[in-house]
């Protein structure tokens, strides 16, 4: 017998491991902030993304997708879900904590929830979704603490919502367009980040002038982000879809603000608050509210003539 607890610690243990990469997303932008401009930063850990996943999808024999119409989709996944997403959580970091950008990137649920509601999706209808939806955003007005003095407030904060409400598009956009059908997962993903990265590069003349000489710390921080924060967590992500199917993977969700909060209070030393403990923990309520009986597709081994492979959002 493969299946039982060998089967469950390897699930487990992906899990914890995409948590952790994912989580720290934002401690690594916040250290490579340094050293480069956010669209410097956007630029490199697309580019270095790319390279890592076109090497293994080159050593797999996968062919990327190919088609106009397939290669115009990945290019608006690849702008809403990476190049976008990323330059605005850059830009917001310069002003906001690691640990509260983490925890609005979880509001990313509740913002598709209401653009399916917007755009007339009957599914997305429900007492029990709709508490969610109120409870999370409620969470988020919780954080952001408008009535009082010094408050989180101003464009930094609005980039780092409006990168959660970007992933959110993507999502919309990638299940009714989905691209590359037939494409196992691997080579979908080393296209989208390969089209975010000419995305970004077309930003790298308004990105600031080139780093002068930037110390050893900025550096090592942008390799991590985007080979292991961004290309490892990619392809960690949809092994977890295809072995154990979406909602284990969108568990991952759940701990990311949690590791983001951990890591930016022990490595950067930053202030965690009440207010964004209980805003966290007032968002995620919401978000399990959102999601409550949400099932999860059959699954099928990678590469079978089940799979429906699409792009997913790096954080």
């Amino acid at each position: 017998m493969r299946d039982g607890r060998g089967g469950g610690v390897r699930a487990g243990g992906r899990v914890a491991v995409l948590a952790l990469l994912w989580g720290s997303t934002f401690l690594w932008i916040d250290l490579a902030l340094e050293g480069f401009s956010p669209v410097q930063i956007t630029f490199v850990r697309c580019a270095l993304g790319a390279a890592l996943l076109l090497v293994l999808a080159r050593r797999a024999g996968v062919r990327l997708p190919r088609g106009r119409k397939a290669v115009g989709r990945l290019l608006v996944a690849a702008f809403l879900c990476n190049t976008l997403p990323f330059a605005l959580f850059s830009l917001g970091q310069q002003s906001v904590d690691s640990g509260v950008a983490g925890v609005l990137n979880a509001t990313t649920p509740l913002w598709s929830l209401l653009i399916g509601l917007l755009a007339g999706e009957r599914g997305a209808l429900g007492a029990r979704r709709l508490a969610g939806l109120a409870t999370g955003f409620a969470g988020t007005v919780l954080i952001f603490a408008p009535w009082q003095p010094g408050a989180l407030a101003g464009w930094a904060a609005l980039a780092l919502l409006g990168a959660a409400v970007s992933y959110a598009l993507a999502f919309t956009w990638m299940g009714r367009m989905p691209a590359g059908q037939g494409v196992p997962a691997i080579g979908l993903s080393a296209a989208q980040l390969t089209a975010a990265t000419v995305l970004a590069a077309l930003l790298l003349p308004w990105g600031g002038p080139p780093p002068r000489a930037p110390g050893a710390v900025p550096v090592l921080a942008l390799l991590v982000l985007g080979i292991f924060a961004t290309g490892v967590t990619f392809h960690l992500t949809y092994r977890t879809i295809l072995a154990e199917g979406p909602t284990q993977a969108a568990a991952v969700g759940y701990l990311l603000p949690v590791v983001s909060v951990l890591l930016g209070a022990v490595v950067l030393g930053e202030r965690v608050g009440w207010r964004v403990v209980a805003g966290m923990a007032v968002v995620l309520g919401g978000v399990v509210l959102t999601r409550w009986g949400a099932g999860s597709r059959p699954k099928t081994p990678a590469g079978g003539d089940g799979e429906r492979p699409q792009p997913l959002p790096a954080r």
